[in-house]
């Protein structure tokens, strides 16, 4: 079914891009000229998730590299890499709002259609609408804070300049939204259909609905702990994902440049191919911990500048041999030119046929650079290590926080065989690892800090890397340590938020100068949301 909808999307988008407006206008496919007895609203249901999910290089500028889980020398990197405005790359600060409304204008739009043919028989979907919702909003806010959430996409009723509500409201809105999204969810009423994540099975839904509601509420861990508890607390009553089968994923479509893994396929242009690797700070704690994602995630390229550009060529697993890029640096030939760190294991090939970083690990070729693989949004290793995490903070949740820690770990390795068989690693050794990693409960900032690494690694693993940004905020954990790079905007230090979208100071002035009023320093990098104070 996902692949039947996505090549349905591709080859709609695709006859609308070569149609005249009289063909617009007869299209009946088009939600905006269509009558709801005979559209569809289910495949709105996809695009919003298509398009939530797969985000490419607006992740890889900025989240990747400054979380240091990648590392890059190539320039457009310096984003995140270096924490350098690069040319005009400073509008991808801005895509995750601009796109995230348009997919949440998308879940407005299909619910409409729905309570206008039949809401009695479209109520699931007029529900998974509502937590697709809170879902999209969760990242708008969490990237730039305060944004329109109760006015957003009502531009039908007239709403041109909606309000950009604070963080603490939209942070109450969501979670209360959310619960009664998840209340409403109905087994008699027919499935959601086109659904990317969960084909219409409800239960998964509503586990996916309290594991999003833990994740929400642990976000409050640092300026509403009452809250943060008893949202999570009810999270865990209800029932989160209960092992990997629950994750939350896309498996995209190679066959059609649309529906491909965005990110995959941003890695495969040939200047990232070529200088994108895996961070130093990554893989030391992956070899310090003799952790066994090190053989499947990472390779060394095969030598010389030629062979480290085909993308046919498999590199060397060994993890041994693995290697990590440490971040801030480039290939410019100064002060900061990766050649001359001291820790440089030189480049392979000889003559012109020379690669710099010929002995860095780069994400391993077969594994996640296929342009048909999956999109990890959430998933059950991350949500035990949040229960872990209430555990430690000693609330009220089933289970202990070791116990939690070791499924979070367990659910983490298990994970990377869903990206590909080829990352699959065996029991034993995820047994052993599990065992080896036992929680230090010494101290409660102790056990945070082993939890959140763990959460940093499997994100990151994963290619989650907002997500990675996103809790690295909120826990502090793992202690980066941040690079300063000349000519940095961040007076060398990590970006705690993105920039609104550019448009925005024309398009809603009044509303976009209040908001940047609220934020400490203004609209700028280092200026913190309200839950990262």
């Amino acid at each position: 079914m996902k692949r039947i909808f996505l090549l349905y999307l591709a080859g709609l988008m695709t006859l609308c891009y070569g149609c005249s407006k009289a063909d617009l206008d007869r299209i009946n496919t088009d939600p905006t000229k269509s009558r709801p007895e005979n559209f569809d609203p289910n495949f709105l249901l996809s695009t919003a998730q298509l398009k939530f999910a797969n985000k490419g290089y607006y992740q890889l500028l900025y989240q990747s590299t400054m979380m240091q889980l990648l590392a890059s020398t190539y320039y457009y990197y310096n984003n995140g890499d270096k924490y350098i405005n690069v040319a005009n790359f400073t509008d991808y600060q801005g895509r995750i709002f601009d796109e995230g409304y348009a997919e949440a204008s998308a879940i407005r739009e299909m619910q409409r259609l729905a309570m206008e043919k039949n809401p009695e028989a479209y109520k699931n979907l007029i529900n998974i609408g509502d937590i697709m919702f809170v879902m999209i909003l969760q990242r708008i806010t969490d990237t730039y804070g305060d944004v329109p959430y109760h006015q957003a996409g009502k531009a039908r009723e007239g709403i041109k300049y909606p309000v950009y509500d604070t963080q603490e409201d939209i942070y109450e809105s969501m979670l209360t939204d959310l619960e009664n999204a998840i209340n409403k969810l109905d087994p008699a009423a027919p499935k959601a259909t086109a659904d990317l994540f969960y084909k219409g099975d409800l239960t998964k839904w509503r586990k996916f609905g309290y594991s999003l509601m833990l994740r929400i509420a642990m976000r409050l861990t640092k300026v509403d702990q009452k809250k943060a508890r008893n949202w999570a607390e009810k999270a865990a009553a209800g029932g989160t994902f209960a092992d990997i089968n629950d994750n939350t994923f896309i498996t995209m479509d190679a066959s059609s440049f649309t529906s491909q893994n965005g990110t995959s396929l941003a890695l495969r242009t040939l200047s990232d191919y070529r200088e994108v690797r895996w961070s130093k700070t990554l893989i030391d704690q992956l070899k310090n911990t003799a952790d066994p994602r090190l053989s499947v995630i990472g390779e060394i390229p095969p030598d010389g500048f030629a062979n480290n550009n085909n993308q046919n060529l498999s590199g060397n697993t060994d993890p041994v041999v693995q290697t990590g890029l440490p971040n801030g640096y480039d290939l410019l030939g100064g002060t900061t030119d990766i050649r001359s760190y001291p820790e440089y294991p030189g480049g392979t090939g000889s003559g012109t046929d020379v690669a710099p970083l010929g002995k860095y690990s780069r994400p391993r070729t077969a594994v996640y650079l296929k342009l048909g693989g999956p999109v990890f949004l959430m998933t059950y290793g991350e949500t035990e290590l949040l229960l872990a995490e209430a555990a430690a903070r000693k609330w009220k949740v089933s289970g202990t926080a070791a116990s939690h820690f070791s499924n979070g770990i367990k659910g983490a390795l298990q994970t990377l065989a869903q990206i590909d068989p080829q990352a699959n690693i065996p029991m034993e050794q995820i047994n052993n690892y599990v065992k080896s990693q036992v929680l230090d409960q010494s101290s409660t900032e102790k056990s945070l800090e082993m939890i959140n690494m763990q959460y940093w690694i499997s994100t990151g693993t994963t290619f989650n890397f907002i997500e990675s940004w996103l809790n690295w905020k909120r826990s502090g954990y793992p202690r980066l340590l941040p690079v300063n790079y000349p000519g940095n905007v961040t007076n060398g230090t990590i970006p705690r938020r993105m920039i609104y979208l550019s448009t925005e100071i024309l398009n809603n002035p009044d509303n976009y100068r209040a908001a940047v009023k609220r934020l400490p320093g203004g609209d700028a990098l280092t200026s913190r949301v309200w839950w990262d104070q």
